[in-house]
C-alpha cells in the first residue's frame, strides 16, 4: 500500500524561529527554501515542510501532525518545553497491544502536534 499522507504542511508566523525549533526537538537539519513570499524548511523523506506564507497561520484547532520521538518521548517532551513549547497531554500509554505511547503538545507557533514513541 502507498502511504496514506502525502504532504504535510505546518504553518509559522516566525519562520527561522519555527525551523529552530523543529531541528532542536526532533534532532534534525531541515533545508530552508525561499519563494519569495513564501518559505519552506522540508522534512527527510519527502513527508512535509515548515511553511510560511502570508496567509497560512498556525492554530492548535487545526490538523494535529504526529510525530516519532527521535529518542524517547520524555526526552522529545523537554526539548520542546526548553525551545518554548507547552505539553497539553503528558506521555500516556496507548491501549491497543503492541502499541507504545504518546504526547500532546503545542509547538513554539501555536500548532497542536503529537508525539509517539517509547
Amino acid at each position: 500500500m502507498q502511504k496514506l499522507i502525502s504532504w504535510v504542511e505546518i504553518p509559522s508566523v516566525d519562520f527561522d524561529r519555527a525551523v529552530k525549533f523543529y531541528n532542536t526537538v526532533f534532532k534534525l537539519n531541515l533545508p530552508k527554501v525561499d519563494f519569495g513570499q513564501e518559505k519552506m524548511a522540508c522534512f527527510p523523506n519527502d513527508e512535509g515542510a515548515i511553511s510560511y506564507a502570508p496567509n497560512f497561520k498556525p492554530s492548535e484547532n487545526g490538523v494535529m501532525v504526529s510525530f516519532t520521538a527521535p529518542d524517547n518521548i520524555e526526552a522529545t517532551i523537554q526539548r520542546i518545553e526548553t525551545n518554548g513549547g507547552k505539553v497539553l497531554q503528558p506521555k500516556t500509554k496507548i491501549e491497543v497491544e503492541g502499541r507504545d505511547y504518546f504526547a500532546i503538545c503545542i509547538d513554539i507557533e501555536g500548532n497542536k502536534i503529537g508525539i509517539y514513541g517509547k
